[in-house]
């Protein structure tokens, strides 16, 4: 991640005075910064594009400046302030003239260490902005029958996002699959029943099949209407998205396109897909929740088994037993205009007969939050992040 300072500076101020406050500033912060000073001619170049406000008087320079930044970048502006100089009382001018006409903008003052964190954080945020633009992600056939909330807005994901939702027709798939040759069975070295055995070729074979329809659609991701695959070859796809995901390849279940565009959020993050599960059960009082799904990213397991697929007891599906500790819950809705996120630890695994085989139970560090699932959810396929991200996912899409 590149990130500039450029400068603003009054010419009633001395510039040796100002230089040498801005060098114990920067210093202060212990980022590794290219430094612009007042050319702002790579100005929305780099991830990150701060405005230092070294000094007051500096409104009017900034007003004429403006035209230009516009037509280099669409960009937020961020004003970085010292707190000397009169600093914080120009940002605030120019930050309410930005207001005023429309333009986002934001503030960094405080401790340098709150400045420091912001700063990153943004940078984070801005980067995976930058991975979002441009995106293709697949849906392969419809959305599940079921997922009757499910729909999503592909206009309003491209405006907002830069991500291209690419239709591909199910037999394409179906067609490509039938051409692809089985696997030998004893390339796997894993413990398998007699059941898992026989169907294991074919669920790498489906693996093969949807990689080739990946490369040729150009995709970063994609979501299957796979229930479709147990009817038409007798076997499952979630061999092959726990693979795919694991190879940085966002691949969702049952067509279910806002959970795929909260996958690849979540992927941009923090380089891992997320658990795409729904929850079974629900303890409002404690916060427990527990959530299940046939499938999960292998990069986000500490070990798994193999194991038929629940609903049908074909194919091969995934018992992931993912580290306990701080995990986030998220989930956008199909016109990006709401989400949901909630903080909580996963506090064990399981394995019940009667659900689907990756199970996890997770209590919410908010237990009133699990009223949004029983009152107004998005949908019910939710994501298990690992890890604290309330703060960056509200950042990115709260901007």
């Amino acid at each position: 991640m590149k990130i500039a300072i450029y400068t603003l500076t009054s010419e009633l101020h001395n510039e040796q005075a100002v230089s040498a406050v801005t060098q114990e500033f920067l210093n202060s912060l212990k980022l590794k910064m290219d430094f612009q000073g007042a050319d702002y001619t790579l100005y929305g170049t780099h991830t990150l594009d701060l405005i230092y406000v070294r000094t007051g008087g500096t409104e009017g320079i900034f007003r004429k400046l403006l035209p230009t930044l516009l037509k280099q970048s669409e960009k937020p502006f961020y004003l970085l302030t010292s707190g000397k100089s009169n600093s914080l009382a120009a940002s605030m001018e120019i930050l309410s003239f930005l207001r005023q006409n429309g333009l986002q903008g934001e503030i960094i003052h405080g401790s340098a260490e709150y400045i420091t964190r912001r700063i990153q954080l943004l940078a984070q945020t801005s980067k995976a902005r930058e991975l979002l633009k441009g995106c293709r992600l697949g849906v392969i056939g419809k959305p599940s029958d079921w997922l009757i909330a499910s729909q999503v807005d592909k206009e309003i994901v491209l405006q907002k996002l830069g991500i291209e939702l690419v239709s591909i027709p199910m037999q394409e798939l179906l067609d490509l699959v039938k051409e692809t040759p089985l696997h030998d069975v004893e390339d796997f070295e894993m413990p398998m029943t007699p059941e898992v055995k026989k169907n294991m070729p074919g669920a790498m074979q489906i693996y093969a099949a949807l990689t080739k329809l990946v490369k040729k659609y150009k995709l970063q991701g994609f979501t299957l209407r796979c229930f479709d695959l147990l009817t038409a070859v007798h076997n499952t796809g979630c061999v092959a998205l726990a693979s795919m995901n694991s190879e940085g390849i966002t691949a969702g279940c049952e067509g279910d396109v806002p959970a795929l565009l909260s996958m690849k959020i979540a992927q941009v993050l923090t380089g891992v897909s997320g658990f795409q599960a729904n929850p079974a059960r629900i303890e409002p009082e404690t916060g427990e929740m527990l959530l299940a799904h046939c499938t999960i990213p292998l990069n986000m397991v500490e070990r798994y088994e193999l194991d038929t697929h629940f609903e049908s007891g074909i194919g091969v599906g995934i018992r992931g037993y993912m580290k306990e500790g701080p995990v986030t819950l998220f989930k956008v809705s199909g016109d990006l205009s709401r989400h949901f996120i909630a903080e909580g630890e996963l506090i064990r695994s399981q394995a019940e007969p009667d659900l689907c085989r990756t199970q996890q139970v997770i209590r919410l560090k908010d237990p009133s939050l699990t009223h949004y699932f029983l009152t107004d959810p998005i949908g019910n396929h939710h994501i298990v992040i690992p890890g604290y991200r309330k703060e960056i996912l509200e950042n990115l899409l709260g901007d």
